[in-house]
């Protein structure tokens, strides 16, 4: 198994576990963007009211769908950004940079390739949880009525109903111009991972190029990662959520936009800078602390498989 194929695995796993412990905050930052008639609940408010609505299970409505989502988004993901990294270093003279980070144009190249697969590949998943998350169905039995969350197939069965296949790419406009933000993400991620090593190194006053090198991302604890990787991911969120608020608004199909740019004008003429910001609080303390648990779950995962790859290849080896 190579790197990339590991990174994948561990990505999609480590993508799992953040979303997992995040996922009430995913699901409230979704109804909020979508809703137009806008409630001024604090976080602690929304739950209480969606637990006594809903019951507990309210919170995580669209949850297997959303493992499903993050699981194959950031296997492909990974897995394209890493072989694209491995690539534009190897491209590299051995004394052209000090670190293995990617320089911010190397970054924007990996970012823009892989983000632009996976979001292709992957829109139909997130179509389908965004109907999960915020569209109730009414049932009728002996003379009661009551509300019942969709599941994955009865919500991808409707779409098809209604828009065909091209109702699974909703949102795709705004989708891959939000690739900016893991562009963003993991550019800033590559800068703080550089900035903090050659800090470090200048430290220890060490200049050759085999320290260097030794001193990569590997050296870093996970209380490194957990903090570059929250910080990355507040800036790429807090520069793009107005076009989070477009593409789920698209997604759910509550709103009948004809484009993009037409949507942000609407939701500016109706509701005013604000509804471009809906639900921006909890989406960003769910993708601070998404990002960076995924970040700390991804390196350990990937240590876990290489070694485990290592000693079987070993043993094999050892076998011939």
């Amino acid at each position: 198994m190579g790197d990339s194929a590991i990174h994948a695995l561990a990505g999609s796993v480590g993508g799992c576990v953040s979303m997992a412990l995040t996922y009430p905050l995913v699901n409230l930052s979704t109804r909020a963007a979508v809703q137009t008639k806008k409630e001024d609940l604090t976080l602690i408010q929304a739950i209480k009211k969606t637990i006594e609505k809903e019951g507990l299970s309210g919170l995580y409505s669209g949850l297997s769908s959303s493992l499903a989502g993050i699981a194959i988004t950031n296997g492909v993901y990974y897995a394209f950004y890493e072989e694209t990294r491995s690539v534009l270093l190897r491209r590299r003279s051995a004394t052209s940079h000090s670190t293995s980070a990617l320089s911010t144009g190397e970054g924007i190249i990996a970012g823009l390739i892989a983000g632009s697969i996976t979001t292709v590949a992957t829109n139909p998943i997130w179509t389908i949880q965004t109907k999960q998350s915020t569209q109730s169905v009414i049932e009728t039995k002996e003379g009661e009525t009551k509300k019942v969350k969709p599941g994955a197939l009865e919500a991808a069965n409707e779409i098809y109903e209604k828009d065909g296949l091209k109702g699974f790419w909703r949102g795709i406009g705004p989708a891959l111009i939000l690739v900016i933000n893991p562009v963003i993400q993991y550019t800033t991620f590559e800068r703080l991972v550089s900035l903090l090593l050659t800090y470090r190194l200048s430290r220890q006053g060490t200049t050759s190029t085999t320290s260097q090198k030794a001193l990569g991302r590997s050296s870093l604890s996970d209380w490194d990662l957990f903090i570059l990787g929250a910080a990355s991911k507040l800036v790429a969120t807090g520069g793009t959520y107005p076009y989070i608020v477009v593409k789920s608004r698209l997604q759910a199909a509550t709103h009948k936009y004809k484009s993009s740019l037409k949507a942000v004008l609407h939701i500016l003429e109706k509701e005013g800078l604000s509804g471009l910001y809906a639900g921006l609080g909890p989406k960003l303390l769910q993708s601070v602390l998404t990002a960076a648990f995924m970040f700390v779950a991804q390196r350990r995962i990937y240590e876990f498989v290489k070694g485990l790859v290592n000693v079987a290849a070993q043993r094999k080896l050892a076998a011939a």
